[in-house]
């Protein structure tokens, strides 16, 4: 696991990425967000997407909905970066919609593109978000 903070807009963000799998439960999740926490001080993290369990983006598992309320909980905006395309589902797909609208839960493209949402430097152009 590799993270680097990134300071942007007054707003810190640590960009977390690695190539095994960082997020497989709601305990790894917590795991994941205390360490960090501890480490950077940050309350913003973006995670690369191949270090989350492929059944997060199955919303029929329910793990997606219950990590990302341990988030909420605990006051950390979170990013997930990485290419979405393959997910065809048209109910992750209006997810992922949803949750670029919002304050607090984002998918984006890039690791650039997910500090630019977390540090509220997002520009809302279409098809930056994986929009409709």
């Amino acid at each position: 696991m590799k993270t680097e903070v990134i300071k942007k807009n007054n707003t810190e963000v640590a960009v977390v990425s690695s190539d095994e799998l960082l997020i497989t439960d709601v305990q790894s999740a917590l795991d994941l967000i205390m360490t960090i926490k501890y480490e950077t001080d940050c309350t913003n993290i973006a995670v690369n997407k191949e270090a989350i369990v492929n059944d997060f983006f199955v919303l029929s598992t329910c793990l997606a909905g219950e990590i990302l309320q341990k988030f909420i909980n605990y006051g950390v905006r979170f990013a997930i970066y990485g290419d979405f395309s393959k997910y065809t589902s048209k109910p992750l797909r209006d997810f992922i919609y949803e949750s670029n609208k919002g304050k607090d839960i984002y998918f984006q493209p890039t690791a650039s593109l997910a500090v630019d949402k977390l540090t509220g430097c997002a520009k809302n152009k279409k098809g930056d978000s994986y929009e409709h």
